[in-house]
């Protein structure tokens, strides 16, 4: 591989307002950047800032040793790059696109089949973030392939290497996914529940946002290091207790059912604590509602790609 200090050249598949970010963090650290987008009008912005609009997929390959892919999905890039695998030797592909962690690993052996390193990344911020002193990526794969890569990469946010399997940065990406959109769910429950009394979503979001931002302050200030006790298989009850969150759940499904909102939320919420507390841990504290989770009931079968 082409270390990135002796050519910083890049390329960017993909121009989705993710895409135009990266392309014009890249530009304005002074990095010639190559663009291609299926829809060549998304290019005249970042082009009038200077980048390449290159004319197929296999031009973009060929004009960096580094190409970013800021994808809908990964078939997109089977798709795109297809016609251009002859192309992709000594190269290094970095998706940054959103896909499963199966998908990734598969993605990086279709890679070392035509001879290209391949690293699994996952913004973590918005668009309108990346470049800036909030902004962190999650890659994983070779090691040494982050390293070659750095200097551009960190252009884009803090690098944070998970390890060499290249599904953990998806891992990482959608368990951060999954704590962002159900809180988002939340948030509009809990507003349509106030709505439902008068009270206006201008009124409502403020306490609402409130009571989020202080969830990870009760969490470190419930435990010295969080997530210590569930790695030791500990649930101890002294500061909350499954019946205890478990009554709170059945009081927001009556709550919500008297409204006639949907319980999709609610109810799922009850049922962790109801299968805590009907398999005997009633008095262990609600960190043992991860059991059900990791083994429900109705398992489902794991869906092959």
């Amino acid at each position: 591989m082409n270390n990135q200090q002796h050519n910083s050249a890049v390329t960017v598949i993909g121009l989705g307002p993710m895409g135009q970010a990266i392309t014009r963090t890249l530009l304005a650290a002074g990095h010639p950047v190559t663009v291609w987008n299926r829809t060549t009008g998304r290019a005249e912005g970042v082009v009038a800032d200077g980048a390449t609009l290159a004319a197929v997929p296999a031009e973009a390959v060929e004009a960096s040793s580094l190409i970013i892919l800021s994808l809908t999905d990964y078939q997109a890039m089977y798709d795109i790059l297809g016609p251009a695998t002859a192309s992709l030797a000594g190269r290094t592909l970095v998706n940054l696109s959103s896909d499963t962690p199966d998908r990734s690993r598969e993605a990086a052996s279709w890679a070392a089949a035509h001879d290209a390193a391949f690293l699994t990344g996952g913004v973590m911020v918005p668009a309108p973030m990346v470049g800036t002193d909030a902004a962190y990526v999650y890659y994983s794969g070779p090691g040494e392939v982050l390293d070659d890569s750095r200097e551009a990469l960190a252009r884009l946010g803090a690098p944070n290497h998970l390890g060499e399997d290249p599904g953990l940065a998806q891992m990482m990406y959608q368990a951060q996914l999954t704590v962002f959109l159900a809180t988002l769910s939340a948030l509009m429950h809990a507003t349509a529940m106030l709505g439902a009394t008068g009270m206006t979503a201008t009124e409502a979001m403020p306490e609402l946002i409130a009571s989020a931002e202080s969830i990870g302050a009760i969490l470190r200030a419930g435990e010295e290091t969080p997530g210590a006790a569930l790695d030791a298989g500990e649930h101890p009850g002294d500061l909350s207790t499954v019946t205890m969150m478990g009554a709170t759940a059945d009081h927001i499904v009556e709550t919500s059912t008297t409204l006639g909102l949907d319980l999709a939320l609610p109810l799922a919420v009850r049922a962790h604590y109801r299968h805590a507390i009907e398999n005997g841990h009633g008095g262990d504290n609600w960190t043992r509602i991860i059991d059900s989770i990791r083994e429900p009931r109705d398992k489902p079968r794991r869906l092959i790609s």
